[in-house]
């Protein structure tokens, strides 16, 4: 059988050309929303907890790996972060082939990824940001290098119209310790200051046996109150950041973005299951 060159079968470089600046389906799709966040092999987290929740909510969900992380239901037990060169190129190649329509950063690990991420960020401009500002993960393993905090305050916050962080990260983040409401107005404020828009700060880490997470913004504060529910969850705030971006993706006013997104996660957290042996449940988005 004769050996098919360049040019022939249909594959050569000027057929391919032609197919992809060919007319695009005449049928509208879902709106586009992009996760940078790490792997997670158990699936309860990262990339796979967030393509999950796009789905679930009827986007299409693009992705930018940052880190592969070897992890179950019982804990992480290594991770392997995605060279800065190969992370940009994801970047580009998604960026250069689909529009946009908000994106979420989970678990970005070290100084250099957040510094790769904010300068795509700052070239692209895509329509919405949500900034989830990963540290720890559930199961107790470090997920940012310290080094890497100023970077994030100083790079990717500024760009964030929302900016989801947990009682610890929200510490982390300002220096100041939340043992009251008033507390927390002042890890807002400083969070606000920072260049973000919006501050959604999840109240899960707190004691009581009900959860509030509270959003600030321009306009004040708005309280979202619900039971504390029993167990440990994996990849709540996962699930949280990207249900928010696809809300903000589809046009949803940001205050009744945070509301959509905050109940979504607690009907997941009602209808969670155990895959592995460990103690951990799986969301059921």
């Amino acid at each position: 059988m004769k050996k098919q060159g360049p040019g022939t079968g249909g594959q050569g470089p000027e057929n391919q050309k032609r197919r992809l600046s060919g007319p695009r389906s005449p049928v509208p799709g879902p709106v586009v929303c992009l996760t940078i966040a790490g792997s997670d092999s158990g699936g309860g987290a990262g990339i796979q907890a967030d393509l999950k929740t796009f789905a679930a909510l009827g986007v299409h969900g693009v992705s930018a790996i940052t880190a592969l992380t070897a992890q179950n239901t019982r804990g992480v037990t290594a991770v392997h972060p995605v060279p800065a060169k190969h992370l940009r190129a994801e970047l580009e190649a998604v960026f250069e082939d689909f529009e946009v329509a908000a994106v979420k950063t989970g678990m970005l690990g070290d100084a250099r990824t957040v510094r790769c991420v904010a300068r795509e960020l700052e070239r692209c401009k895509p329509g919405r940001l949500v900034v989830d500002p990963v540290m720890i993960a559930t199961s107790g393993a470090r997920l940012l290098d310290p080094d890497a905090v100023r970077v994030l305050i100083d790079r990717l916050v500024p760009l964030a119209d929302v900016l989801t962080p947990n009682l610890p990260e929200a510490e982390a983040l300002t220096g100041i310790a939340i043992r009251s409401a008033r507390d927390g107005e002042r890890v807002a404020g400083q969070l606000l200051g920072y260049g973000a828009k919006a501050v959604l700060l999840k109240g899960g880490h707190g004691r009581g046996r009900e959860v509030t997470d509270r959003w600030f913004d321009a306009r004040g504060t708005m309280e979202l109150r619900h039971p504390r529910l029993a167990g440990r969850f994996h990849g709540t705030g996962c699930t949280l950041s990207a249900a928010l971006a696809a809300e903000l993706a589809q046009g949803a006013a940001p205050r009744a973005a945070g509301r959509r997104a905050t109940a979504l996660v607690q009907r997941a957290m009602r209808g969670a299951f155990r895959p592995g042996h460990g103690d951990l449940a799986v969301l059921a988005v």
